[in-house]
Order: structure tokens, then C-alpha cells, then sequence
């Protein structure tokens, strides 16, 4: 092991499977991370020497307590457990997450080699060791004798082999990590038995506020999305809203929101009721919270659903701040509220020349739902917004201040609010002024002025550490790289230097494709361009030939279009590795059709002509530079063409990039840099949007770990 690398212990069981699982598991995390390496220390559980108590009556942390104590004293730093093993609640001080990996969920059967289920006697005897495994058995096998089993899988097995069973039920998760396929008997359908929502799981424990463990979890975590709803009308939901239900594997919803929004989200997702009503609350607040927490520790993209906007009286701030304190990052999208319903939307308006230049909004009710008073005294203490403002700081201040408010009152001003160049400077009353007279910006800003304005988000939370991401690439994936990036807790500054044109007035080229053997496309953006192409054309899907693409994300492009590819590359997703592929599949005097962009250039098709085969090279779509008049603030830059490479520093200059952080997505773009002499810190391990983003996380975390 190199001596530069941080080793960090992690606890298992001793059994085979666990000893396996803990391995794989590990083994995938040191390939995500640089100079960071994991070293199994095996601990033996009251479950695994205890082989007589019925698991059905066993305590809860059966198989974990030896591993808790273990990381509280300091022993390992983490520990890897079957999630399904994970009791319920957690025990105090002790974290957990779960890997995104899941195997196999179902159960099977397990009976002696040879032995079908039609082969089993009138009265089998069954090794159970759970109620739902028992009730599936007592409706499939009524006449059978139902016995408790106990032992690792292989000693259950043996069981069976030896006749102590006839036949056993066992989690096939297990049997395919332990290479023990061969030993299922039959696949139970999860309609006939369901199995725990963890089956398949593996879960991490930690010791709670370990900000190492907590930056490592941050690999694995979605940023959990608080959406305003909106109110009472699906067509006051926001596009970013709607969005982010279409990507949701579960939504906890308020009941004041129009209920056809969750039609938006995917099939397989889940939808829970949260919300509250005078005297009828299907969850307390705490609750609400909670199952935030566990739902977004299990590896799932969450949506808070609230209604009208999640920051006026939609007690944000407990739900937020419990996340915080589980160092998981979050991002909010703010809605339509009742307010602006009941007033804009109705004439009655808040803001009208001559009559009103301003509003209070507050509510009667304190916490616990007591009246509290609405007096002229109260109000004053609320906080005060002033809009088209920037120019008149001072007065603001002077006249505050002259009214009684403290000059140590906080207060802030807030640039382009909601943008990506959003900025915020805090201050307090009585340094208002000062703050014109240095910082003053020319974008639109407001000023807040109040005790609410000492408070905010925490901004450094999850992989990216909310970091601003400037992503170069086309328009058309931009929105793909958007949602990665705030998946992983950054914050994505969208600033496209290429558009992609079609070239329609080559359509005709495409006339008879099918008169080709291969149609090769090397990028998404080709399988774009050339969908339209024959759309435009109305050529028969029918009539395309056989596909081979250079990676996953082009392959993905063409399933919507119900086409699938008949060659790619396992991995090495680039021209080097369609060509290995190439070698296999073509055929001497095959005709392709090779379809690029105008920069790609020619090579790949004169190294397809060199396998003998007839290659027409056509050019479906220019890469034109997108010129911007200012750079924005960023920490990282994501390139994913040598083409934006070129736009950028023929723009902006390499000094720009001193000090940033530099991913592309494949050598191709490292090349783009390496010849004005300047290095990418991290290059896609997958060329792919989301192998690149994802590979930028490893690299942020992995340095987070090492410091």
C-alpha cells in the first residue's frame, strides 16, 4: 500500500458473504477516489455465534451491535452491513448511508442439487427465518413443516444437501454475490413475496458528525429538492418544479397543492402525504423531517412537494436545517404563493401607483397555534424589504435608524436574486452606506433589512461542495449537466460556447440509407442531428441499417427513437474504441455510413476504409462558437469538446483558468488543452456528461478525504 495514501478501517462480519460484499463494495469506492484506500477489519456479531435463537424473535441490532460499539470506540472508522440489517430506529451517535448498488431483490428457492420443487415429498420440511418468508411458504407449501434455520448461506445449503430441509427460502442477493447461481432452484416473483424495500442493499454506518465519512456519503447522495407547488392550479407549478417531479424516486407532498402534479412523477416513484390541515395532520412536523432524512440516505432523489412557495410559512427552515446537520446537500425552487394569487391574479394589487408602495404579510398564529398579537409595536420588528433600492442605501438607513431601529440591526443586499450570478453581501444597518459607496453593483438588487437576514443556506454541502460549475458544453445537453450538478451539491452556471446547426441542406444525402450496412455515430449530438435529418426526410425508421457508436450516452440518445445498437465498445468509450470493435464487425466491402460534425474531421472514416470496407464520410452538423461578453465567477470548468476548449481560450485566454479546476470529458479535449500547454486536474473515467460530473465529485471529495 502507498505510503502517501489515507487508509481508513472498515468493520464487517466474518461470514464469506460478508467478507465478500465489504470487499466488492470497498474495492468500487477506492476506484472512485484518488490516494484513499479501505482496509477490512472482520468482528464477529452475537448473530453469528449465536446459532439457536429464531431470527423472527431476535433483537433488532442482532447482527450489528459488536460493529456499533466498535466504531464508537474508536476501533473502525465504518462499517459495512447488509442495509436489511440496519435496526430501526439507529442507535444514538451512529450514521449510516446506503451504496446506490443494488443486487438482485428477490428471494428463491434452495433445494438439494437435482431437486426440482415437483420432486418434493407431500410434507416438505422448509428452512424459514422470517414471517413473510413464513406466510409465503404456509400459502404455496400448505402441508409442509415449517422449521427456524440459522447459519451463513453456505452452511444453510448444507443443510439442505444433508436432508436436515427439503427445502429452504434464501435471498438470491446473496447467492449471486457468493458466485452460487447455480444453487437457485427457482426465482420467486416479488408479486408473490415482497421483500424488505433494503433487499439488495448494502449500507455504511458512521460515527455521527465524522465530516470524513459524512464527505465519502457525499458520493452517494442526491440533493434532496424542495419545489413550490404552486397553489391549487398545476399551471402555477414552475418548469424547474415540474422537472424536478419527472426525476423523483419519491415526493413527500403537502395537501394544499393541486394533486394532477403527481402524475408528473415516474411510474415506480413513490408519493407520501405529509401534509398538514387545521386539526388533521397525517404527519407531525418532526416526523416530516425525519423521513426526509432516511428517504435521501438511501441513495433516493427526493422531492419536498410544498405548497404555493416552501419559504413562506411552509417551515422550511426545520426541515433544511436538519439536513445541514447531516452534512447532505439541498437546493429550493421557489413557487407561486397565495399571495400572489389573491392579488395579482385577482387585481386587488399589492403595489399600485399613488395608493400603495409597499405591504405587510403576516400571520395571526404562533408556534404551537396560539393567537399572537398583530400590533403596530410587533410589526415594526418584521422584517423590510426595499425594492429598486440599490441607489438609496443611505437614506434607507438614515431614516431606519432615525425611526428606532438599532444600528446593529443585520441587513443585506441581494444582486440578481434567483440567477446563476446571484450575490449576496451581508451587512448591518449602520454599514449600509459603506457598502454602497465600495461594492455597489449595476444588476438589480434588493435590500432586507431584519433579524431573518442573519440567516441562509449552508452553500458547501455535498460532493461538489456548492461550487460553481461553469459548463461549456452545447445547449443541447446543457440541461443534462444542470441536473448532475445539482444532484451532487454544486451549482451550475450554464454557459454554452458551441451551437450545434444542423445542416439541413444535406438532408438528401441520407436518401438511401438503406442501401448501407453500418451507419456509425460517435457522439449524442450526431444522433440528434441525424434524427432530425430523417425526420425531415420521412425516411422510414425501417430501412436503417445496423448502428455502432463509441459509448453508452450515444446509445442512450437513440433509445427514445426505439433504436438499439448492434456494436460498441465495452468501455474505452472513443474512436480508438469503436475501431477494436470495428475490427470484429465489419466485413471487407461493407458500406458505412459515417455522419459527424464539421470538426471531428475525416480520420475515422479513412481508418474504416482501411478494413476494407467502402465508407462515405458526411458532415450533418457545424459546430459554430457562441461569443459572450463577460466571464462569470466559477471554481470549476467542465469542457466536453476540443471545440469549446478552442472558443473559451480564444475568448478568455488561459489566464482564466488559473487556479480552476478542469474536467473534460475524454483525451480528445485533453489533447485541445495539452496543446496550449495547460492540463485537465480530472478527465472523464466514462466519456459521458455524467461520467465527467461525476468524475469531478470523486476528484473534490477524494481531496477532501486525503486533507
Amino acid at each position: 500500500m502507498p505510503a502517501d495514501q489515507t487508509v481508513f478501517k472498515a468493520g464487517t462480519r466474518p461470514s464469506s458473504l460478508a467478507l465478500t460484499q465489504t470487499r466488492d463494495a470497498l474495492d468500487r469506492m477506492e476506484g472512485m477516489l484518488e490516494g484513499i484506500a479501505f482496509e477490512m477489519l472482520p468482528i464477529t456479531s452475537v448473530g453469528d455465534t449465536d446459532r439457536t435463537t429464531d431470527l423472527r424473535e431476535s433483537p433488532a441490532d442482532f447482527f450489528t451491535r459488536e460493529l456499533d460499539e466498535a466504531l464508537l470506540n474508536g476501533e473502525v472508522d465504518m462499517a459495512v452491513h447488509s442495509a436489511k440489517d440496519l435496526p430501526v430506529p439507529m442507535p444514538g451517535k451512529i450514521d449510516w448511508f446506503w451504496l446506490p448498488w443494488q443486487e438482485e431483490p428477490r428471494d428463491c428457492l434452495i433445494l438439494s442439487k437435482g431437486r426440482k420443487v415437483k420432486d418434493l415429498p407431500d410434507n416438505p420440511v422448509i428452512g424459514v427465518s422470517s414471517e413473510r418468508r413464513e406466510a409465503y411458504c404456509r400459502n404455496r407449501f400448505p402441508f409442509a413443516i415449517q422449521k427456524n434455520i440459522r447459519g451463513n448461506i453456505e452452511e444453510r445449503i448444507a443443510q439442505v444437501d444433508s436432508g436436515d430441509f427439503d427445502i429452504c427460502v434464501m435471498a438470491g442477493a446473496a447467492l449471486n454475490r457468493l458466485n452460487l447461481r447455480d444453487r437457485i432452484t427457482e426465482w420467486i416473483p416479488l408479486e408473490e413475496l415482497e421483500v424488505p424495500e433494503a433487499q439488495g442493499y448494502l449500507a455504511i454506518t458512521f460515527r455521527e458528525g465524522d465530516e470524513r465519512m459524512m464527505a465519502l456519503r457525499s458520493l452517494f447522495m442526491h440533493a434532496v429538492t424542495f419545489a413550490g407547488a404552486g397553489v391549487s392550479n398545476k399551471e402555477l407549478c414552475t418548469i424547474a418544479t415540474l422537472r424536478a417531479l419527472k426525476q423523483a424516486d419519491i415526493c413527500l407532498y403537502d395537501s394544499l397543492i393541486d394533486h394532477s402534479l403527481l402524475d408528473e412523477l415516474p411510474l415506480n416513484a413513490e408519493a407520501i402525504d405529509v401534509g398538514k390541515r387545521c386539526g388533521a395532520h397525517s404527519k407531525e412536523q418532526h416526523e416530516t423531517t425525519k423521513l426526509i432524512c432516511q428517504c435521501v440516505r438511501q441513495s433516493k432523489r427526493v422531492v419536498r412537494l410544498k405548497g404555493g412557495d416552501p419559504g413562506i410559512f411552509g417551515r422550511l427552515a426545520e426541515e433544511t436545517e436538519a439536513l445541514e446537520n447531516l452534512g447532505i446537500p439541498f437546493r429550493v425552487i421557489p413557487g407561486i404563493s397565495a399571495l400572489q394569487a389573491a392579488t395579482t391574479g385577482t387585481g386587488m394589487l399589492l403595489t399600485r401607483r399613488n395608493v400603495s408602495r409597499g405591504f405587510v404579510a403576516l400571520t395571526p398564529r404562533k408556534s404551537g397555534g396560539a393567537l399572537a398579537r398583530c400590533d403596530g409595536e410587533m410589526k415594526n420588528q418584521l422584517p423590510v424589504i426595499y425594492y429598486m433600492s440599490i441607489r438609496a442605501m443611505e437614506p434607507i438607513a438614515q431614516q431606519l435608524i432615525a425611526d428606532g431601529r438599532s444600528p446593529d440591526t443585520p441587513a443585506a443586499i441581494i444582486y440578481n436574486a434567483g440567477g446563476e450570478d446571484e450575490q449576496i453581501f451581508k451587512t448591518t444597518l449602520e454599514w449600509l452606506p459603506d457598502h454602497a459607496q465600495k461594492h455597489c453593483i449595476k444588476q438589480p438588487g434588493l435590500i432586507m433589512v431584519g433579524e431573518n437576514t442573519a440567516f441562509g443556506y449552508r452553500t458547501d454541502l455535498g460532493a461538489l461542495q456548492g461550487n460553481k460549475i461553469l459548463l461549456t458544453c452545447s445547449e443541447a445537453i446543457q440541461q443534462k449537466a444542470v441536473d448532475l450538478v445539482h444532484d451532487l451539491g454544486g451549482r451550475p452556471v450554464q454557459y454554452p460556447l458551441i451551437k450545434l446547426k444542423t445542416r439541413y441542406e444535406d438532408a438528401q444525402k441520407l436518401a438511401p440509407i438503406g442501401s448501407y450496412d453500418w451507419v456509425v455515430l460517435t457522439s449524442p449530438t450526431s444522433v440528434r442531428c441525424f434524427m432530425e435529418l430523417l425526420k425531415n426526410t420521412q425516411t422510414d425508421l425501417r430501412n436503417i441499417p445496423r448502428l455502432m457508436v463509441c459509448g453508452k450516452g450515444t446509445a442512450d440518445e437513440l433509445k427514445p427513437h426505439g433504436l438499439y445498437v448492434d456494436a460498441l465498445p465495452e468501455n474505452g468509450y472513443s474512436a480508438e474504441g469503436l475501431m477494436e470493435v470495428a475490427r470484429n464487425e465489419i466485413e471487407p466491402d461493407d458500406q458505412i455510413l459515417r455522419l459527424r460534425a464539421d470538426k471531428a474531421g475525416p480520420q475515422l472514416a479513412e481508418d474504416l476504409r482501411k478494413l476494407g470496407a467502402e465508407v462515405d464520410d458526411f458532415i450533418i452538423y457545424n459546430n459554430e462558437p457562441i461569443v459572450h461578453d463577460e466571464l462569470p465567477n466559477f471554481d470549476a470548468v467542465f469542457f466536453a469538446s476540443a471545440s469549446g476548449v478552442e472558443s473559451f481560450l480564444v475568448q478568455w485566454g488561459f489566464q482564466s483558468l488559473e487556479n480552476k479546476t478542469i474536467v473534460v470529458i475524454g483525451s480528445p479535449t485533453a489533447h485541445a488543452l495539452e496543446k496550449q500547454e495547460l492540463s485537465p486536474d480530472v478527465i472523464a473515467k466514462e466519456a459521458t456528461i455524467p461520467g465527467a460530473i461525476d468524475s469531478l465529485a470523486s476528484f473534490f471529495v477524494s481531496e477532501k478525504l486525503s486533507n
